[in-house]
């Protein structure tokens, strides 16, 4: 067991090794003194803009429309101060070089677009929150949804983030995802595109790539993996970030733990039924299932 002046000494060598930039560090962590994007703010921001488009669920009830107003209107004031800053700070991130003035009014424009897209946001949201409701016949109202649903918190963080990717903000929306993926076990990635009354019930495992194109009305179930069959690699030996997932078009259900892998087209009002493994493109009104389980009875160990 060492000693006092052992621990004393093992303890600032270990400070001056760790304090030396190694080679993989250089390479990976930008050369600026300036402060990354804060994890806890955007979750912050996340958590803010959760309580302007649930008012009354994840924060005080106000009745008066004109102290709603209030409310609503000191949050999305926090949130563009917030997230400007955190724009900001991720654009220098990817470029260090960058005119700090020009990075600061860039990212004071595409906060003020983002505001400006809230309500889209929340449209789509209480369409997300309907379907789910509409798709389970255990839930008693719409407020149970938005309170405990995990596929409610997962869906607010990909609308937030997708709509920041679209305006092309670095790093920012991957952590808000990644976030909701921690918290939820749904993972989406903020580059897919999802269109209007998606429900995803249970949740857990689920996972939709980046170039997945899902359409209005689609179901999903937990154990859902909507990924990628392989992937192409250029000339430095790096993946190819092309169009890769699959294209699920309006009202389908893929029901739990099935795959569906590679950029294949799955037909309007398709089901694909659960534990299944699907690397091509299906017909519009298909229905795939997995044969019947045979059951069969053994005698001393006949038929082994």
């Amino acid at each position: 067991m060492p000693k006092i002046q052992d621990a004393k000494e093992i303890l600032q060598r270990n400070v001056q090794i760790l304090s030396l930039a190694t080679e993989d560090e250089v390479k990976m962590v930008p050369s600026t003194d300036a402060p990354l994007p804060s994890v806890d703010e955007l979750q912050h921001i996340v958590d803010m803009l959760k309580q302007v488009v649930f008012h009354g669920f994840f924060d005080e009830r106000k009745q008066n429309p004109e102290v709603r107003s209030y409310a609503i209107g000191v949050n999305l004031e926090k949130v563009f101060s917030s997230l400007k800053k955190q724009i900001a700070r991720a654009l220098h991130y990817k470029d260090v070089e960058r005119d700090k003035q020009e990075v600061s009014q860039l990212a004071s424009d595409i906060a003020i677009r983002f505001i400006d897209r809230i309500p889209e946001i929340k449209r789509l949201l209480f369409t997300d929150v309907a379907a789910v409701y509409e798709n389970d016949p255990a839930v008693d109202n719409y407020g149970e949804v938005i309170f405990s649903y995990p596929v409610v918190h997962a869906m607010v963080s990909y609308r937030i983030a997708h709509e920041l990717l679209v305006m092309g903000v670095p790093v920012i929306p991957r952590i808000i995802t990644e976030q909701a993926h921690s918290a939820t076990g749904i993972d989406i990635h903020p580059g897919a595109k999802i269109g209007e009354y998606f429900s995803i019930d249970h949740g857990t495992g689920v996972v939709i790539g980046e170039t997945c194109i899902i359409g209005n009305h689609v179901t999903l179930y937990q154990g859902v993996t909507l990924g990628a069959k392989n992937f192409k690699i250029n000339h430095e030996g790096k993946p190819q970030n092309v169009p890769r997932h699959p294209i699920l078009e309006d009202y389908v259900t893929v029901y739990s733990n099935s795959t569906v892998l590679g950029r294949v087209t799955i037909g309007h009002h398709t089901v694909i039924g659960g534990n299944i493994w699907v690397t091509h493109s299906l017909p519009p009104h298909s229905t795939l299932i997995q044969g019947k389980a045979m059951s069969m009875d053994f005698t001393d160990g006949a038929g082994i």
